[in-house]
């Protein structure tokens, strides 16, 4: 059986659907950087995430090529994850999409190292005849973060975050959002193929000790 990431973290891929604090490690991923509202047909959020899935695929598939990766598994490909963020704004605003700037993800199996990765760029660039250049390899340690599992529309999760953020303080955290810590979706379901009312999407966020004066 293919290693499945979701099954092995759960911790990380499903939540209960009431908040809880986590400590995420360091891992790696796929990432390709953009801004601009994530909806527009065919924009910049739409072609990165081809690109990634593009390369991620390069890698997972490498089994049926001549190209044997070093400690290569089998596994399924882990979930499309997002980083969110707005300029002069803690957390994010729904309603200003237009203002998103965001790093899309897919994590990385262990074995997927740089050389891996670099391999991986070239060998999609020259299959596919295709710049692939602005995804890159992105090593990060999320840190300790409040988390749930959110059930619903996109647009319904302000109303998930603001239990997350209430669960938090009465625990003796607040957020905290600063360079390298943002708003983080992890998508379970597949926006194309489900209803919005089912869809399944971690909700994380930068917490830390709150320090009183």
């Amino acid at each position: 059986m293919p290693f499945d990431y979701k099954k092995a973290d759960k911790e990380f891929y499903l939540p209960s659907k009431t908040p809880g604090v986590i400590t995420v490690p360091a891992m790696n991923f796929l990432a390709v950087r953009g801004q601009g509202d994530p909806n527009v047909v065919d924009g910049a959020y739409q072609q990165a995430l081809r690109m990634l899935y593009a390369v991620a695929f390069t890698i997972k598939m490498s089994k049926l090529g001549q190209h044997k990766l070093a400690g290569y598994f089998d596994y399924v490909l882990p979930p499309l994850e997002g980083l969110w963020w707005q300029e002069g704004i803690q957390g994010v605003d729904y309603a200003r999409k237009q203002d998103f700037q965001w790093i899309s993800l897919i994590r990385l199996p262990e074995f997927a190292t740089r050389e891996v990765f670099t391999w991986a760029i070239q060998e999609a660039s020259e299959k596919r005849q295709q710049d692939f250049s602005s995804v890159e390899f992105f090593s990060w340690r999320e840190g300790l973060c409040v988390q749930c599992m959110h059930i619903g529309p996109y647009d319904d999760e302000p109303a998930t975050v603001a239990v997350m953020n209430e669960y938090a303080a009465a625990q003796g955290y607040r957020e905290d959002f600063c360079a390298g810590r943002y708003h983080h979706e992890i998508y379970l379901s597949d926006a194309r193929r489900c209803k919005p009312e089912r869809l399944k999407t971690v909700i994380r966020q930068p917490i830390k000790r709150w320090e009183r004066g």
